[in-house]
C-alpha cells in the first residue's frame, strides 16, 4: 500500500505542530516566569528602599512640624512666612520621594529606546532615598550626558539601582567611595559601578549572578540583607537587551561591575 506524498506532508506538519504547540507554551511560561522573578526581586528592592526611607521620611517631617508648631505660637507675619516656606520645601522633598517609590513599583513598559545614561544614574541614586553621605560614602556620577544606549530606561534605572544598594551595603559601616562612570566605546558603550567596600570573596565570584545565592540573607538590619535575586535579575536584564556584566573584586579591595550595551547612534 503506497502513502500519497500529499499524505506524508499532512503527517509531518501534523506532527511539528504537535511537538511546536508545548514548545510555545513552555517558552510562553518561562517568559511568565521572568517577569514573576523580575517583580520578586523588584519588591526585595522596594523593602530595602523602604527601611530607609521610613527613617528619611522622619528626618524630613520632624523639622516641618517644628517649624509650623513654633511659627503658630508667635504673632510674627514673617516667621509665619518662613515656617510656611519650610513646610512647603520640605512637603516638596517627601513629594519626589513618594513618586520615586511609586515610579519604581509600577510596572509601565516604555520598551527600547535611546536612553541617556546620565538620567538613569541620577534617578537610580535618587531612588536610594537616602543622602549618601550621611554613610560616610562619597559619590562621583562622571557620565556624559549626551552619552545614550538602546535600553529600556525603567529596566536600565533598576540594574543601577541594585548595583548601588549593593555597594552601598559593602561600604556601610566604614564608608567609603561609589563611582559611576561610563566611555563611548564605539558600537558599545561601557558603563561601571564601582566601590571600595568589603568585595567579594573568590570563592563567591563565580556564583553571585545565580538566582537566590546571597550572603546577606541574616544581616542584622533591613537595609543590608538580601534575597539574592538583585544580581541575577540584573545579568538576564542586561543579557535581554544584548549586553553583557561582569564583576572583577577582590576580598577588602572593593568591588566593580562593568556593563557593556549597544551604543544609540
Amino acid at each position: 500500500m503506497s502513502v500519497s506524498p500529499s499524505a506524508t506532508s499532512e503527517s509531518l506538519t501534523a506532527s511539528e505542530g504537535a511537538v511546536q504547540d508545548p514548545l510555545t507554551a513552555m517558552e510562553q511560561r518561562i517568559g511568565e516566569l521572568t517577569e514573576q522573578l523580575r517583580q520578586a526581586q523588584k519588591l526585595a528592592a522596594m523593602g530595602t528602599m523602604s527601611a530607609m526611607l521610613l527613617h528619611e521620611l522622619n528626618n524630613l517631617l520632624t523639622p516641618l512640624v517644628s517649624y509650623a508648631q513654633y511659627a503658630s505660637t508667635k504673632d510674627d507675619r514673617e516667621l509665619m512666612r518662613k515656617a510656611l516656606l519650610k513646610a512647603v520645601e520640605q512637603a516638596e522633598k517627601v513629594s519626589g520621594m513618594s513618586d520615586r517609590i511609586l515610579n519604581m513599583a509600577t510596572n509601565q513598559d516604555p520598551g527600547v529606546a535611546p536612553t541617556g545614561l546620565k538620567v538613569v544614574a541620577d534617578e537610580a541614586v535618587a531612588c536610594v532615598g537616602r543622602d549618601l553621605a550621611k554613610d560616610n560614602i562619597t559619590l562621583a556620577v562622571n557620565i556624559d550626558p549626551e552619552l545614550k544606549v538602546l535600553a529600556n530606561a525603567h529596566q536600565l534605572q533598576q540594574v543601577v539601582y541594585n548595583l548601588i544598594l549593593n555597594a552601598r551595603q559593602a561600604m556601610l559601616g566604614k564608608g567609603g567611595r561609589l563611582s559611576i562612570s561610563a566611555q563611548d566605546e564605539g558600537r558599545n558603550v561601557r558603563l561601571s559601578v564601582a566601590d571600595t567596600g568589603i568585595g567579594i570573596k573568590p570563592e563567591y565570584l563565580g556564583r553571585i549572578f545565580e538566582p537566590f545565592f546571597t550572603t546577606k540573607r541574616s544581616a542584622d538590619r533591613a537595609d543590608r540583607r538580601g534575597i539574592g535575586l538583585g544580581l541575577a535579575v540584573c545579568k538576564d536584564i542586561i543579557e535581554e537587551h544584548g549586553g553583557t556584566i561582569e564583576v572583577a573584586s577582590a576580598a577588602s579591595a572593593g568591588a566593580t561591575f562593568v556593563i557593556t550595551l549597544p551604543a544609540e547612534h
